[in-house]
């Protein structure tokens, strides 16, 4: 048996099941992470320095990472790691300006103005996971649109490495982003620190980021009673579809860079093909490549693990595509066919869409401007990954004169009247008895 499971043209009242997302471990998660949240909210920087020398076996003289260490970070960095660094930083800046909002006024009828104000979160907290991988490219695809919005104070938290030191990618990283307060935190006590904050850590209105099931957990407990999140993610995933036209190679490499994520990661393999036979070539072929690479992996055990959940998924009916794309909803969809621009066309749930041979999703993660923080585990049917909008918040505004309340009041009036809200309904008529006296 090869390393993917294999679906053939499933029936579309079957394909969420038969791709549904794995689940480890999830029962005791909410209950340990209800403790940890109620400990920092109790406790302060205490529970944060305790957790620290429990999790991260880091014992700390201090939470927060001065800007003299931020700063010095550039020195220690390989000079082209840093380059690498300035050249993302450019390219995500570029797209996320183009974002910028238009505020208009729109007069709805004379007399009547209505608009809308696009108004910077105050404080926003990035958290920044720094277990397996120190990501230092989430801190630029959150820090950055922080910024460019005018968010005036950016925080971020991230685990410290066992000699109580954080990452001088991380520390550059933030350094060129617009961080203004680092504190070395992670886990869901980070989560819950920016929540409620503590005597290092300010309260932030919205948290952003990443990290593992305690993490996303804690972000779903403090959003249902303390602060905004930027959206539900779980573990990461991607969605590669291929034809006969594609590349083994390319689609192994794919499947891989999602797979080594770690164990809770997943990989799916869709595979258009005119029969049976012919897409069976093709998965063989993949799975060939997979074993291959994988030998030359330095994650290959995590990778592994992920591949045990694995899907290909087998296509010969072309309307049946899309239907297996939008079911499942991936954060990462990566359409690497002979007519990607057909298929594009098609996509109606995807966190990020990844078109043609050459572009791989590590592009996207990293460096061609787009944001990697996205929906995953289907949510992608109804949220947006993070955008120089979610550092936002829209206020509306009306004003309206004396002409458009005497030519509106009435539609106002009738309607209160209608739900039995005689004091809405007042509120208009002490104006209008107003607007006619004076004009006597």
């Amino acid at each position: 048996m090869g390393l993917l499971e294999r679906i053939i043209d499933p029936k579309p009242d079957e394909i969420a099941r038969l791709l549904a997302r794995p689940a480890l471990e999830a029962d005791s998660v909410a209950s340990v992470v209800a403790d940890i949240i109620e400990d920092v909210r109790l406790h302060g920087d205490s529970a944060l320095l305790a957790y620290a020398e429990r999790f991260d076996h880091a014992r700390l003289a201090s939470l927060s990472i001065s800007r003299s260490v931020m700063e010095a970070a550039k020195a220690s960095l390989d000079e082209k790691l840093r380059t690498a660094i300035d050249r993302a930083k450019r390219n995500i800046e570029r797209f996320h300006t183009a974002q910028r909002p238009r505020d208009e006024q729109v007069e709805t009828e004379p007399g009547v103005y209505c608009w809308r104000t696009s108004m910077p979160l105050e404080t926003v907290g990035i958290y920044v996971p720094g277990g397996s991988a120190p990501l230092f490219s989430t801190v630029l695809m959150l820090g950055i649109p922080a910024q460019l919005a005018g968010c005036r104070h950016v925080v971020l938290t991230t685990p410290p490495r066992s000699d109580g030191t954080i990452h001088p990618a991380i520390l550059y990283a933030a350094s060129i982003s617009g961080v203004t307060k680092i504190v070395a935190a992670g886990g869901a006590q980070a989560i819950a620190a920016l929540a409620y904050g503590t005597e290092s850590v300010p309260a932030v209105d919205k948290i952003f980021g990443p990290g593992n099931r305690f993490v996303t957990e804690a972000k779903q407990q403090v959003s249902a009673r303390r602060c905004a999140i930027d959206l539900p993610a779980g573990p990461s995933e991607v969605m590669v579809v291929v034809d006969a036209s594609s590349n083994p190679i390319f689609t192994a490499a794919d499947l891989l860079s999602q797979a080594e994520h770690g164990p809770d990661s997943q990989a799916i393999l869709v595979v258009s093909a005119d029969d049976v036979l012919a897409g069976q070539a093709l998965i063989d072929a993949v799975e060939r490549e997979l074993e291959t690479q994988l030998e030359k992996l330095p994650r290959k055990e995590l990778a592994l693990r992920s591949l045990q959940h694995a899907k290909a998924v087998l296509v010969t009916d072309l309307e049946l595509l899309p239907r297996v794309i939008n079911t499942y909803g991936p954060e990462h969809l990566i359409v690497n066919t002979a007519d990607f621009a057909l298929v594009e066309k098609q996509v109606r749930n995807a966190g990020s869409v990844f078109l043609g041979e050459w572009t791989c999703e590590s592009a996207g993660d990293y460096a061609s401007g787009t944001n990697h923080t996205l929906p995953t585990a289907g949510w992608a049917r109804s949220y947006s990954g993070v955008s120089l909008d979610s550092f936002y918040k829209k206020i509306t505004f009306q004003r309206i004169t004396s002409q458009g309340l005497q030519s509106l009041g009435p539609v106002i009036e009738t309607m209160a009247t209608a739900e039995s809200l005689d004091a809405h309904a007042q509120a208009v008529r002490v104006r209008l008895s107003s607007i006619e006296e004076e004009q006597k």
